[in-house]
């Protein structure tokens, strides 16, 4: 067995760079404990294209009633985006804090009103895909390429304990964003290059 030091840092599947991250890393959520800080925290909202802008504008309707009126309000000043320091797309968040399409529900949890919508068939949006694949963090290259790297936050320390725990990798905890994202065949060209890393001894 190769050490880890030994692996490639990336792999290449299609027009997308993977960080050998993704594949050694473990990840699960674990909302019982961390109660959606990642909905939280931070000092900017999501990121977003402006395809989603588009979307979110269109199914609004169907979660304006779940969030909360602070939300509503700087939805109604500022519009359903904004724009952060790096000049990047976001959702708008309240007081540098929560994401403005969050809600706090009875046990503290902090929820996306698109996915618990989505969920109960009420809303054709499940949420940005941005949130969908943390904790990979997407970035196009100066070449076109893009480059999918793994994200190490302190709050999502449980997170990576019950990944541990479970033995689940990040790309397979994400395996359904990744095929939204990407399409099914280019997930199955990375489950298939992963299986010959192992079949060459090169991964566990």
């Amino acid at each position: 067995m190769v050490s880890k030091e030994e692996l490639p840092p990336l792999l290449q599947i299609g027009d997308v760079l993977v960080s050998m991250d993704c594949i050694t890393e473990h990840f699960c959520c674990d909302l019982d404990v961390c109660k959606g800080a990642c909905c939280i925290e931070g000092d900017a909202g999501a990121p977003i294209s402006m395809d989603e802008v588009l979307e979110i504008e269109d199914v609004l309707d169907d979660v304006w009633d779940t969030l909360p009126a602070s939300s509503q309000e700087i939805i109604n000043r500022n519009g359903v985006c904004t724009i952060d320091a790096t000049g990047e797309l976001v959702t708008p968040i309240i007081e540098n804090k929560d994401c403005a399409f969050a809600f706090h529900t009875h046990n503290g949890c902090c929820m996306c009103a698109f996915e618990n919508a989505w969920n109960k068939e009420a809303c054709n949006f499940q949420k940005p895909i941005s949130c969908a694949l943390y904790p990979i963090r997407e970035k196009t290259m100066s070449n076109g390429l893009i480059a999918l790297n793994y994200d190490r936050w302190d709050i999502c320390r449980c997170a990576r304990e019950k990944g541990e725990a479970m033995h689940l990798p990040v790309y397979q905890f994400l395996k359904e964003p990744l095929i939204r994202r990407f399409g099914n065949d280019w997930y199955q060209e990375l489950e298939q290059t992963i299986a010959e890393l192992r079949r060459q001894g090169m991964l566990d």
